[in-house]
């Protein structure tokens, strides 16, 4: 069997870890913050990423109590729940780690729009018909900031109830507006506050979550 990880990206790994030195991550939320940062070489990503709700950090037991997110988004790879991106380049990124692991299908949103609905992107009207099909999937949106607003609005009136969004869309327009309407809804949530993000980042933190679901089911 081919192993999961190859040694030079342990051995990439294993430089960040030197790199970063001491940190408040738990040790989950830090095996995705390394994925992200060995998939863009940029050390910021470490303060940037944030987990959400984070019941791990509440005034609980942390011994009984783990991040929601990080949960529920192990759990539902585990399950084969559908995972919906926004664009081809996610899905490139993560393909073959899903087939090798727990072949979860995997569905792109602008696949779904060979042309856009007057006035929106192809992205946003694609982000429509994956809701209406996979209302519950695990969303990951690594670039398009009108996807996630798409998303959001859906979620804020129930028409979406995805088990986990990775909302980390790169760029100027939109980007810091689509985030923080992410940021103000009960969902689990992995994002990347400012403008940084992208299909890179959005791949690395499945593929990090891939990879701690698969270690859970040895």
């Amino acid at each position: 069997m081919i192993p999961l990880e190859h040694p030079i990206l342990l051995a990439s790994f294993a430089h960040i870890d030197r790199s970063v030195g001491p940190h408040n991550l738990s040790a989950q939320e830090y095996a995705i913050a390394r994925r992200v940062i060995h998939s863009t070489a940029d050390f910021d990503f470490l303060h940037l990423l944030r987990f959400t709700p984070d019941l791990a950090k509440a005034e609980f037991d942390p011994d009984l109590l783990t991040n929601q997110a990080i949960a529920r988004g192990i759990k539902s790879l585990r399950q084969g729940q559908t995972i919906v991106v926004d664009v081809n380049m996610v899905k490139q990124g993560i393909q073959g780690l899903v087939q090798r692991t727990f072949s979860n299908p995997i569905q792109t949103a602008i696949d779904f729009a060979p042309t856009a609905t007057p006035g929106k992107t192809r992205t946003e009207t694609g982000m429509d018909h994956c809701i209406t099909q996979f209302p519950e999937a695990i969303y990951v949106i690594g670039n398009a900031p009108t996807a996630l607003l798409t998303l959001c609005q859906a979620i804020a009136v129930g028409e979406a109830r995805p088990a986990l969004v990775i909302g980390v869309p790169v760029g100027f327009i939109g980007v810091l507006e689509a985030k923080e309407t992410l940021s103000t809804l009960p969902c689990p949530q992995i994002r990347v506050e400012g403008n940084k993000g992208g299909s890179p980042v959005a791949a690395g933190i499945v593929n990090a979550l891939l990879m701690l679901a698969w270690q859970e089911s040895r």
